[in-house]
């Protein structure tokens, strides 16, 4: 890579001098270690499309369905998650995508397609560096928790009313309900072995093994501090940008303050692996 610009001491960096669509095997290698050990990094003046999307896509790992429920911008792109505000496609609560399934995505891959003439900016929240700002008595007590994420408080009405309780192929097996699942509390990276917060407001729903009200507790602990300003980076939306972010590392918010003027992003996901924790 050419020129990558920090975003912060630890988190997020501009990738300059990069053509994502006629880049080498080298660069994209380059791109993949700097994902992992900057988390999310962002790409000016792109020239892709659908079919571009998807083929760097695989060149950088293996791609899942569009989501779980939610079916492909078109049949030619089936792995095109569109988020389009004209059909309620927010993402306005913090969230790391589709930690609902036993497999949450490696990574992901957003390109602006359409942009309201203001606002609409993403955030990032640094998942590691929260975890490593915790007290130590905190960062023991959060070790220890695993807790719940279920998708059907999202999706579920999607699933049943739109697609006919059939979703897509997640995992080799076709989705036609939305088990909730267990995820330890802090997820460590399979790849550098740092820790995590792994909850979120948009998915997880409880602790597991302690009371409602001590899991309410918890939970808001935790999501206070993981959106901390300084955990944050946050990125100003303009045509032919493209973000890349490590699932397994973040949580994101996009906001929601353009009023009723349309605003139309298309994601791809990279297939993960199932979280571990530091009691494995």
């Amino acid at each position: 890579m050419k020129e990558l610009e920090p975003l912060g001491p630890h988190f997020g960096a501009i990738v300059h001098g990069v053509d994502l669509a006629g880049a080498s095997d080298a660069v994209l290698a380059d791109v993949r270690a700097a994902l992992v050990d900057r988390k999310v990094l962002f790409f000016r003046d792109q020239l892709l499309d659908d079919d571009g999307q998807v083929a760097l896509g695989r060149r950088i790992g293996e791609l899942t369905a569009s989501h779980p429920v939610v079916g492909g911008v078109d049949a030619a792109h089936p792995e095109v998650y569109a988020l389009d505000s004209a059909d309620n496609g927010f993402a306005d609560v913090w969230h790391t995508d589709v930690t609902f399934m036993k497999r949450p995505p490696l990574g992901s891959i957003l390109r602006a397609v359409v942009l309201p003439p203001s606002g609409g900016d993403t955030q990032w929240a640094d998942a590691q560096l929260a975890y490593e700002s915790l007290s130590a008595p905190v960062r023991r007590l959060a070790d220890q928790l695993t807790a719940v994420h279920d998708g059907n408080r999202e999706f579920g009405y999607y699933l049943a009313q739109r697609r006919g309780g059939k979703g897509n192929e997640w995992d080799g097996e076709v989705v036609t309900q939305l088990t909730p699942v267990e995820h330890p509390v802090v997820r460590v990276h399979p790849e550098t072995g740092r820790p995590g917060i792994f909850v979120n407001p948009g998915f997880t729903s409880h602790i597991v093994g302690v009371s409602e009200f001590e899991s309410r507790g918890i939970l808001d602990l935790l999501y206070a501090h993981l959106t901390k300003p300084e955990h944050i980076v946050r990125h100003r939306w303009r045509p032919g940008d493209v973000a890349m972010w490590d699932n397994r590392s973040t949580s994101h918010y996009a906001n929601r303050d353009y009023g009723d003027q349309r605003r139309v992003m298309h994601r791809i996901t990279l297939r993960g692996d199932v979280p571990v924790g530091p009691a494995a």
